[in-house]
């Protein structure tokens, strides 16, 4: 009988993803989540202006979406006082991240990343047959410095850094990034993922150059724009480097309406200020959830809140697991000394209700399991 024939990268590769998504863990517990706080994803909606536009253009879905993304392209420029050529959209950072790897990472060559740190950089890296080198966080901090130091150690092709981090959603001002590229090795690329940048404080922005040979931002409309549905993300480099991305990307992966969407949404900033001022009132109230319940809410400049549970990572654990008992979906980090942690989103105040009620009675249950 014929079969597909793998090949032996690929044939070696564990039967994994890097996250299970909610809506497979309601089919696997039978019932839906009450409250959705675990992926991150923004709550509070997307703006009006960009529902409106995808509603219009959905008569026209027909259509393939434009495979260079002119206008979505032209617009991210003039917003960022760049060029076209410095900009290219994909299928959300994580698909973008994929193209970069296949670019850049052939099997062997090293790439540096934090230990603990986003997962799914490291998946894309594993499927091209790169060696992921880590070094671990300092004081719940990704170590910037350490991570440029072990680049030059192993000639590392690409250094991954989030800023603000997930899943700590702490931050690293920006001119502390700026100051350690100094030091980062000829032939290293920096991927600065500032996915949740438009939720953070104006210090978190770097202050170089768009077009700086040495890194490329990657940026979502997922988070602070609430289209994570969409799959819409973008990257900023310099021209040669984003020009590359043509040889592998799949140039008709962009929905139609995801494109006009996110139009729709960068130009309409008084949402995002709406959109920032909920999530800061939402990591308050989680906060004081944390601190009701004898807790400690991590500072966050995302819009998602770490919560220390002082204990080791099964406890934390058993808390994740309990609360979904409850209906309510959140994470975790996976790798200790973080995994102590839990992982709780910013969402709607009915949500925000429905954890405030149950958690005395999780970790209760926790403490007395039966």
């Amino acid at each position: 009988m014929t079969h597909a024939r793998l090949t032996p990268l690929a044939a070696a590769l564990p039967s994994t993803v890097p996250f299970v998504g909610p809506e497979e863990m309601e089919r696997q517990r039978g019932a839906p989540f009450t409250a959705r706080l675990g992926a991150n994803e923004n709550g509070f909606g997307c703006s009006p202006r960009a529902v409106a536009a995808m509603q219009a253009a959905s008569e026209e879905i027909w259509k393939y979406g434009d495979s260079s993304s002119h206008d979505l392209r032209e617009a991210l420029a003039a917003f960022w006082s760049c060029r076209p050529e410095n900009i290219v959209v994909g299928q959300g950072i994580d698909g973008l991240l994929g193209d970069l790897v296949r670019l850049t990472v052939a099997p062997g060559d090293s790439i540096v990343t934090s230990l603990g740190g986003y997962p799914t950089f490291n998946y894309h890296v594993a499927g091209y047959g790169g060696t992921i080198h880590t070094v671990p966080y300092r004081d719940d901090h990704e170590d910037l410095p350490a991570l440029i130091a072990r680049a030059a150690e192993v000639d590392a092709k690409l250094v991954y850094f989030a800023n603000p981090d997930n899943p700590m959603g702490n931050y690293l001002p920006g001119a502390k990034v700026a100051e350690a590229l100094e030091a980062l090795p000829e032939g290293t690329l920096l991927i600065l993922d500032e996915a949740y940048a438009e939720l953070a404080p104006e210090d978190a922005a770097t202050p170089v150059a768009m077009d700086d040979p040495r890194v490329i931002r990657m940026r979502t409309f997922s988070k602070g724009y609430g289209m994570a549905g969409a799959r819409v993300g973008y990257a900023i480099a310099e021209a040669p480097l984003i020009a590359a991305f043509d040889k592998v990307r799949n140039h008709f992966g962009m929905n139609r309406t995801a494109q006009i969407g996110a139009l729709a949404a960068l130009q309409d900033q008084d949402w995002l200020a709406h959109i920032r001022a909920e999530v800061a009132s939402a990591r308050e109230r989680i906060g004081a959830i944390a601190a009701a319940n004898g807790l400690n809410a991590l500072p966050s400049a995302t819009n998602f809140v770490a919560i220390d549970c002082g204990r080791d990572g099964a406890h934390a654990r058993a808390l994740v697991a309990a609360f979904a008992e409850e209906g309510i979906f959140i994470r975790m980090p996976g790798v200790a000394p973080l995994d102590r942690c839990i992982r709780i989103s910013c969402g709607p105040a009915a949500e925000l209700d429905r954890l405030e009620a149950v958690f005395p009675q999780v970790l209760a249950r926790v403490a007395t399991p039966a």
